[in-house]
């Protein structure tokens, strides 16, 4: 099979849950452990920090990979979902992984995947791994799919654990209150191995401060202890928190281990992680006059942000290229919309998507007024004819929809 149709293959044939949903998501590491093992266990050669939360996760893992690189490490960075090509999600110095690369491990290992259900993210994980320890990184960063207990990365011991943040988001696997979900994201903390909390929550303090203590972990708690006075080419309000959370990592990596990272590498990373890693999707500028933003937050705790931060902006009119999946809390998320905002109603194209016509519907409910659309790109196309140029021009809802304009 070439790429496309190893990719193809990939998402066609495996559970997943970016496309399913719950139907691919399983309960618990069985699965990993056998695949890892047919693999003959690359992790154990590899150095990792490991990163879980609501939100924040892709932004922290980036920050702290553009950082290490700039400090001369072969940095490997594990990252889901991907926006436009499966390989974003496993890059080396920012370089993506190999079209041969992924083409070979599948096609080596399709008949046991089939034989062993291995579903599209445990394959994804043991793929990352694979090309991690034959191409011997000084270190890998590893995003956690979803929570962190029984998430497929979690077989790995990392030199530093970190969860950046704690709010309510799948609520169907990880529980519907915010103590269940820092439990479930709590699993990642292990024996001895340093914690870093982003933000906490005083339910969510006592889950972690709990949790540390059973596995004799020294936990952090970066914003209590952490000042930011660094820019970065990440723009937005909440990677303040991002950045404490990757400061007090680092300063733990410089103490705790081998690892040396100086003050400059620390502010040329923070300034070129887009450069460093390709980071995209998060509150990125795709236009001006009118100016136009994208950003992938999609649930309650970041859109609150995102919308927060779209109030601070200047403009005469607000547009919103609004898309979401099906099993998106529009309850929780569409009273955060602002109804002064001219709407243009599409449907990601994925199996998830939530068709238009509800989304209008549920958001009409809200007093939010607009039109629908076939397509993310007719809904973004038309938005564009429709703004001038003092108007504000926001994309969102889903990773989904972003990923399509982009």
């Amino acid at each position: 099979m070439n790429y496309q149709e190893t990719t193809a293959w990939m998402f066609n044939q495996l559970p997943m849950y970016q496309l399913q949903g719950a139907s691919a998501y399983k309960k618990d590491l069985t699965n990993t452990h056998i695949l890892i093992n047919h693999l003959d266990n690359p992790h154990q050669n590899l150095k990792f920090i490991h990163v879980a939360g609501t939100n924040g996760k892709g932004s922290t893992s980036h920050m702290l990979a553009s950082i290490l690189q700039e400090a001369g490490y072969k940095v490997g960075l594990y990252t889901s979902p991907h926006l436009k090509d499966y390989r974003e999600r496993i890059k080396i110095n920012g370089s993506e992984i190999t079209e041969d690369f992924v083409c070979e491990f599948i096609n080596s290992n399709k008949a046991f995947f089939e034989a062993n259900d291995i579903s599209f993210f445990e394959m994804s994980v043991g793929l990352a791994f694979d090309y991690f320890a034959k191409e011997k990184v000084d270190i890998a960063i590893i995003e956690v799919g979803m929570g962190g207990r029984l998430d497929a990365t979690n077989i790995i011991t990392p030199l530093v654990s970190v969860i950046t943040n704690i709010g309510l988001d799948h609520t169907q696997f990880l529980g519907n209150t915010l103590e269940l979900i820092a439990a479930e994201k709590a699993g990642i903390i292990k024996a001895e191995i340093p914690v870093i909390i982003g933000e906490y929550l005083p339910e969510t303090k006592a889950v972690f401060l709990a949790k540390a203590k059973e596995n004799n972990s020294e936990i952090y708690f970066a914003s209590n202890l952490i000042s930011d006075d660094f820019p970065s080419d990440l723009i937005g309000d909440y990677q303040i928190h991002n950045k404490k959370t990757v400061l007090q990592t680092i300063k733990i990596l410089n103490t705790q281990t081998n690892f040396n990272i100086t003050q400059n590498n620390i502010e040329s990373g923070l300034l070129h992680v887009v450069k460093n890693t390709g980071l995209l999707g998060r509150w990125q500028q795709l236009g001006e006059s009118p100016k136009v933003i994208c950003d992938t937050a999609h649930n309650k705790n970041g859109l609150e942000i995102v919308l927060n931060q779209i109030q601070k902006e200047k403009f005469n009119q607000l547009h919103i290229v609004l898309g979401v999946v099906n099993d998106k809390d529009l309850d929780e998320v569409l009273p955060l919309f602002s109804k002064n905002a001219i709407y243009y109603f599409c449907k990601p194209n994925i199996p998830r998507g939530l068709e238009a016509s509800i989304l209008k519907e549920k958001a009409n409910q809200f007093g939010l007024k607009g039109r629908t659309y076939h397509s993310v790109s007719e809904a973004y196309h038309s938005s564009q004819e429709s703004a001038t140029a003092n108007d504000f021009i926001y994309v969102g809802g889903s990773t989904f929809v972003v990923a399509e304009i982009l």
